[in-house]
């Protein structure tokens, strides 16, 4: 017999939460679930609408404990790149979801392409760098 088990929560980094919070919200349309803390030390939880079980935190990756200075600079280093968080989203309507997230102000990584793996997506970059994709469903 298989277990029952979900995706609850998500991190991913941010270094300006107001950015976040605005793209997160305003382009993508997700609820606020939580804000905590202030200034840069925001853990801000959002998620789809009428998906209350499945949250992405953003978060200060460098308020973690035990991190290093040269840890702290390292994820600096690959958030400026892009290379440090991802997510992958879906959608039915990816031209739609394109256009609006492309009219809210993110970072075109890739407008909507047949993948060769049989799949159609997009990808952006959101205020912090986080790499995310959306692929079309169905």
């Amino acid at each position: 017999m298989g277990m029952d088990i979900t995706i609850h929560w998500t991190f991913l980094p941010h270094d300006d939460p107001e950015a976040s919070l605005a793209f997160y919200r305003d382009t993508l349309g997700f609820e606020v679930r939580n804000d905590v803390g202030n200034g840069k030390m925001r853990w801000i939880t959002v998620g789809p609408a009428g998906q209350p079980a499945t949250s992405i935190v953003l978060h200060p990756p460098a308020a973690e404990p035990g991190i290093t200075e040269d840890e702290r600079r390292t994820i600096t280093e690959m958030m400026a790149k892009g290379t440090y968080g991802r997510i992958v989203l879906a959608t039915a309507d990816l031209d739609g979801t394109f256009k609006q997230v492309q009219t809210g102000g993110a970072e075109v990584v890739q407008e909507p392409t047949e993948q060769p793996w049989g799949l159609r997506d997009c990808a952006f970059r959101d205020p912090a760098g986080n790499m995310i994709r959306i692929n079309e469903l169905g």
